[in-house]
């Protein structure tokens, strides 16, 4: 039963995340995650404008694990634990939201 609340709670944060205004809601142009899964400790994430990228990590429970800024393309998450996580990026105006998962 604890499985199923916990499934619940997950796509309920997972609905609040996309909840944003149609002025930020927009997804970022070009948004390329890879790789993913993450083996290697790193993430490159590459948008059309290569602008810098403010960076939002949750956990299931939406927990913020990490926020930074990038200036470049690649994300370190090697202090991140395996498992199944929200990344948020946010590039001007615009908002991205992808499910990352790290082996």
């Amino acid at each position: 039963m604890k499985h199923f609340y916990l499934v619940i709670l997950f796509f309920v944060c997972a609905l609040g995340f996309s909840q944003e205004s149609a002025k930020t809601s927009a997804d970022i142009d070009g948004f390329k995650l890879y790789p993913n899964p993450v083996t290697q400790g790193k993430v490159y994430i590459e948008t059309k404008l290569n602008a810098p990228k403010k960076i939002h990590v949750f956990d299931v429970l939406g927990t913020q694990v990490l926020q930074t800024t990038i200036l470049g393309k690649e994300l370190n998450l090697s202090d991140l634990d395996k498992g199944v996580y929200i990344l948020r990026v946010f590039e001007q105006n615009k908002v991205a939201t992808r499910k990352l998962i790290v082996k």
